[in-house]
């Protein structure tokens, strides 16, 4: 019955190595329960709501994963997308959250439609590969900064536009002092280090009077104030085509890294034909489509999925256990809307750091490769907006190709995704 629904294989993997693989997955991302409320309520969104959806997608796609792809990955709203999201879409471009969440319903169906008929790949193509491996890295720095933001250890300055809070009190003291556990949780490689790292620097922000105990257990808050939320008025404006790009592209990018990244060395993926990769983008694409109905950012595989598949997960029973974990979290929603923005912001800045290690893969020897890359990362936190990133990143490319002789490294597709962007500022 296992190997039927699960793909699970006895020769390869036992039921109790599945369990603990699917609880190791949980605990390394249950950071999101806390965190992606906190995120999309900046926008405007109610956090209560947030949270029971946040969980309740989770385990809605992580289950599809377990069944219809069967794999041990999990799935939930994606760290930098719901940046993006709150930051740029609602609070630089000054667009409603219903506008935003309308903008990853039309993102989900696309990629639905890319998966089923293969064209994913070449949309894929279109950018340059230097910019596809300096996004991860300006998307880490960018929700770093976010991170430190919230917890008031930057704050705005009028003579330098930021500068240091003061870290001696409040809430910047209790982020730095949550980011040294969390820090020394990781180092000694603790699983569940990021969840644990919240929990603990929540727990210390309660005699500070930082934290507002609120109970432990309860009945999970509606997502009626979110759900179905859209708003059609401004599909067919500029902006819309550059939301929906950018998170389509994003979503593109992290998902396939994330895929290929966590099942390599597990015999889980063959280089030339990876077991299963359709089924998983469509896995995503679906989580993101019915995601946005509920009331979230896009949703996709988390990177996290790898601490399970490390500890020998190899089939759905894997993505099931962890699904589950997420249902149970629906009963505790007190605990984790009491978590303050001081006890997440340390796990921005180490998810960052993370995620800024793709900067490795980049040839900064090479000027026409780094000179964009550099372009690309830097531009998303200065501007406080991943696209404006992308957007120059590669428009830059094109321009340092054309001017340097370099046209023949051009595809037609590259041609037209530079003019795509340029008509935002032209129109």
């Amino acid at each position: 019955m296992l190997q039927k629904l699960f793909g699970f294989e006895p020769a390869k993997t036992t039921v109790r190595t599945e369990i603990m693989s699917g609880l190791t997955t949980f605990m390394t991302m249950a950071y999101i329960l806390a965190v992606n409320p906190n995120i999309l309520s900046d926008a405007g969104m109610d956090k209560g709501a947030l949270f029971t959806t946040t969980a309740l997608i989770s385990a809605l796609a992580t289950l599809i994963m377990a069944f219809y792809a069967k794999l041990p990955y999990a799935l939930a709203p994606g760290m930098g997308l719901n940046a993006f999201f709150a930051y740029t879409v609602c609070l630089i471009m000054g667009y409603s959250w219903q506008f935003a969440l309308t903008a990853v319903f039309i993102e989900g169906i696309i990629f639905i439609l890319l998966t089923v008929t293969n064209l994913r790949d070449k949309i894929v193509m279109a950018l340059p590969e230097t910019i596809k491996k300096s996004i991860s890295a300006g998307i880490g720095i960018f929700i770093a900064f976010i991170g430190m933001q919230q917890a008031k250890i930057v704050v705005n300055s009028d003579a330098t536009l930021v500068t240091i809070g003061d870290i001696t009190q409040g809430p910047a003291l209790l982020a730095i002092i949550g980011l040294v556990i969390t820090s020394a949780l990781m180092i000694h490689k603790v699983k569940g280090a990021l969840m644990f790292g919240i929990l603990a620097t929540t727990i210390i922000g309660i005699p500070m009077g930082i934290t507002e105990y609120k109970g432990f257990f309860n009945l999970p808050p509606s997502i009626e104030p979110i759900f179905l939320k859209f708003q059609w008025d401004k599909i067919f404006t500029i902006d819309m085509l550059i939301v929906v790009f950018t998170f389509l592209f994003v979503d593109l990018f992290d998902t396939i890294g994330t895929l290929l990244g966590v099942s390599q060395g597990s015999g889980l993926i063959d280089e030339k034909n990876p077991r299963g990769l359709k089924k998983a983008f469509m896995v995503d694409a679906i989580g993101t489509t019915v995601g946005a109905v509920m009331g979230t950012s896009t949703v996709t595989t988390l990177v996290e999925s790898a601490a399970g598949v490390k500890e020998g997960g190899r089939s759905g029973l894997t993505a099931f256990t962890t699904a589950i974990c997420f249902l149970a979290a629906l009963l505790f929603s007190p605990i984790f809307l009491a978590i303050p923005p001081s006890a997440t912001a340390p796990v921005l800045v180490l998810v960052g750091l993370m995620m800024t290690a793709a900067v490795t893969k980049i040839d900064f020897s090479n000027y026409l490769e780094a000179i964009p890359a550099f372009i690309c990362i830097i531009f998303m936190p200065l501007t406080y907006s991943i696209s404006e990133g992308i957007i120059w990143g590669h428009v830059s490319y094109v321009l340092l190709c054309l001017a340097t002789g370099n046209h023949k490294m051009l595809r037609p597709s590259m041609y037209a995704l530079a003019l795509f962007f340029l008509i935002k500022y032209l129109m």
